[in-house]
């Protein structure tokens, strides 16, 4: 403001003083107020409807009706002070109702909670499903469960990466009875989304727990008022129902307040009208044993701590009504997820072996995952998440304990030949795990060639024999066959396996210990040297 200042002081030394504009507030017109107020009860006669649509219509109605009363003229010349004027007719019966009598324009009483219907699996083919009701306000709550990978991704200023659980809300059109496109989230459905979102943080259970990624949807079905408390008590539901073991259910409620003439009335379980017209909408979530989520839109100019603490006590007692209502259809979560839902198990594995599991190229893991279908998961601390459906978990996970095995002396396998050498034969085990079984070995007698016995591709069953401190594996083959007979006429010479008979080296002592001369070869001739030409 000072460095405003000094502008416009700098810039009328130039250019000589300014004008300010003037702004006249709009003043009431006495005549269209008195007029307008004298059907102060028929506008409290129609505002006592408990349907919400039905209530607008005599509202609606009885405002075309007062404005009928006014000549083309009249209204011409009060076109903003009459609509402004028939706002406040309904806004003063609304508020005066309720502090003068203790009634509700619904017939509730200040801390009565409006009627609740509450259904679980209510959708069966999904993870789980939740249908709350209260009122007007009707609510449907779809999770899903994946595996943590698929978990939100978050690019932001903050150091999180990522959320595990995500909730959204979604108010089209037709929950107020109205039509009009689908589009993408407003600020507000993003901001009750999150409201509702942060009411369950605190009682989901962690990874290690339940490793599984978490989405709810809440779909508002009708909107009467209170659509994110009503999201926060459907998403509970649903939870419940998909197997969740969400440590403790929540529920949440709406709280409003009039203050009028003096006199402080706080409400709760708070329709639309009485947001619109009232002047708190204070959002409380919760527990058994405490508040998980507060928000709060504050109109009042009079909002006292005895206030505040008398509207945190009311909620807490609709909270227990409420949550009382949801316990009695659904009293626990359910001991495992739905069939529907994939199951994900979790295994540790040595660091050093997840470049195993992984593969060069990541050609191993898909290999698991192709051939199971299911989904694998790897962190850096060798903790492998594999999520599936049927059997392809059990399947994978098998495959990757397979992988980290280490095989072990007198253990028995029945491996495939995948490879030939002039030496013996290599034998796969386990997945990338190989041991040689020696030609010595593979039959009864003597074998010329392996290929006489073995061919790439047989199965043969094999025990471990030996592993050395490098990792290689010595196997011997069980129930060996006879080898096969040897070709008339073969020679001794024949075959890769004949030996050389060699004259044994005279030890070092045999040797003449007379003293060399220089030139001396040790009685051996010396090599010729040839100069290249």
């Amino acid at each position: 403001c000072q460095a405003q200042d000094e502008f416009v002081a700098e810039w009328e030394q130039v250019n000589g003083a300014i004008v300010k504009k003037e702004y006249p507030l709009d003043q009431p017109v006495e005549e269209v107020q008195e007029r307008i107020f004298a059907h102060y009860d028929e506008m409290a006669a129609a505002l006592r409807d408990a349907d919400k649509l039905s209530r607008i219509g005599k509202v609606e109605a009885l405002k075309e009706s007062i404005r009928a009363e006014f000549t083309d003229e009249e209204q011409a010349a009060w076109e903003r002070e009459i609509p402004v004027a028939l706002k406040k007719l309904e806004k003063k019966a609304m508020r005066t109702m309720v502090v003068e009598t203790g009634e509700r324009v619904d017939g509730r009483a200040a801390d009565e909670i409006r009627p609740i219907m509450v259904k679980d699996n209510y959708l069966p083919l999904v993870h789980g499903s939740g249908l709350f009701q209260r009122g007007q306000t009707q609510v449907l709550s779809v999770l899903s469960l994946g595996m943590l990978n698929e978990g939100q991704r978050l690019d932001t200023i903050e150091p999180t990466e990522g959320k595990r659980y995500m909730h959204h809300y979604n108010f089209p059109p037709f929950c107020t009875g109205e039509t009009g496109r689908m589009g993408s989230p407003k600020r507000r459905e993003i901001g009750h989304g999150n409201l509702a979102e942060r009411a369950l943080l605190p009682v989901l259970p962690d990874e290690n727990e339940f490793p599984y990624a978490i989405r709810v949807v809440s779909e508002v079905m009708e909107s009467n008022g209170s659509s994110s408390m009503a999201s926060t008590c459907g998403s509970t539901l649903a939870l419940m129902d998909g197997g969740v073991p969400i440590k403790r259910p929540v529920s949440g409620i709406a709280m409003g307040l009039i203050q009028e003439e003096g006199k402080t009335v706080v409400l709760s379980d708070i329709q639309g009208l009485e947001d619109f017209l009232g002047d708190m909408d204070f959002k409380v979530t919760g527990t058994t044993e405490g508040i998980t989520a507060l928000q709060m839109d504050n109109k009042a100019t009079g909002l006292t701590f005895d206030i505040l603490a008398r509207a945190l006590q009311q909620a807490k007692e609709g909270r227990a009504f409420i949550l009382q209502k949801m316990l009695d259809v659904i009293p626990e979560p359910r001991h495992s997820t739905r069939s529907t839902a994939p199951r994900i198990v979790s295994i540790q594995v040595p660091t050093d072996k997840i470049r195993e599991v992984i593969g060069s190229g990541g050609k191993v893991i898909r290999g698991i995952q192709d051939e199971t279908g299911a989904s694998v998961d790897i962190q850096e601390d060798g903790t492998v998440f594999v999520g599936g459906t049927g059997e392809s978990v059990d399947q994978a996970v098998e495959r990757i304990k397979l992988i980290i095995k280490v095989p072990e002396p007198g253990e028995e396998y029945t491996g495939r030949v995948v490879s030939i050498q002039p030496f013996g034969a290599f034998v796969n085990l386990l997945p990338g795990k190989d041991g040689l079984l020696h030609i010595s070995r593979v039959a009864k007698g003597r074998v010329e060639k392996v290929e006489d016995v073995l061919n790439v591709g047989d199965e043969v069953k094999v025990v471990v024999i030996e592993v050395d401190d490098r990792g290689k594996i010595s196997l011997d083959r069980l129930d060996k066959p006879e080898a096969p007979a040897r070709a008339e006429g073969a020679s001794e010479g024949d075959g890769e396996h004949f030996q050389r008979r060699e004259r044994p080296r005279r030890e070092r002592s045999e040797r003449s210990d007379r003293p060399r001369r220089p030139g001396d070869n040790g009685g051996r001739k010396p090599r010729r040297h040839h100069d290249a030409e």
